[in-house]
């Protein structure tokens, strides 16, 4: 199984299989895989615990007795998240591409569909995640004056940082070097 179609499922989609996500994102290991035996993405849970470890985006967590599952953030479906609020990196990055940019710059980073706003700790990782549309446009966002003014931030298990959204007058747009 792909993590896409792993991401789809416990982030946008839980109920394509008959799964209700429970706080903190969670679903039962041994449900997810009942209801993917009715799919083309039958496996075992080796099969899944082996997807997990080959995400190199860290978007899966497994609890500690490894019978629940959660994808760390991105998600669409409803679903209370239990996370912590936390003091951010006094500077965030975000990726993005051109077609984008007028609307940044009109209203900011929204959370559209997601729960929050993805930011990423380092360049390198927001120009990644601006690559994965085209040419990366980097931004780099003053979460310092953010924290000051009354934003909330948490950071996913994964280091995603995550904030409801992002207005314009804390935004630079910066060269990205790809």
């Amino acid at each position: 199984m792909s993590g896409k179609y792993l991401s789809w499922i416990l982030r946008h989609r839980p109920d394509a299989l008959g799964l209700t996500l429970q706080p903190g994102g969670w679903v039962d290991v041994e449900a997810l895989l009942k209801g993917l035996e009715a799919t083309e993405h039958a496996m075992s849970f080796g099969v899944l615990r082996a997807t997990v470890a080959a995400d190199s985006k860290g978007r899966f967590s497994f609890d500690a007795d490894e019978t629940r599952i959660r994808a760390n953030q991105g998600h669409s479906a409803t679903v209370e998240l239990q996370l912590l609020a936390e003091d951010p990196p006094s500077v965030l990055f975000h990726g993005t591409v051109a077609r984008f940019l007028d609307s940044i710059r009109a209203v900011g980073l929204l959370r559209g569909e997601r729960h929050h706003v993805h930011l990423a700790s380092n360049e390198a990782s927001a120009i990644e995640v601006g690559s994965r549309r085209g040419r990366p446009i980097l931004l780099r966002i003053d979460s310092a004056q953010m924290k000051a003014d009354g934003y909330v931030f948490y950071c996913s298990t994964n280091g995603v940082w995550l904030t409801e959204s992002v207005p314009p007058g804390y935004l630079t747009e910066l060269a990205a070097n790809s």
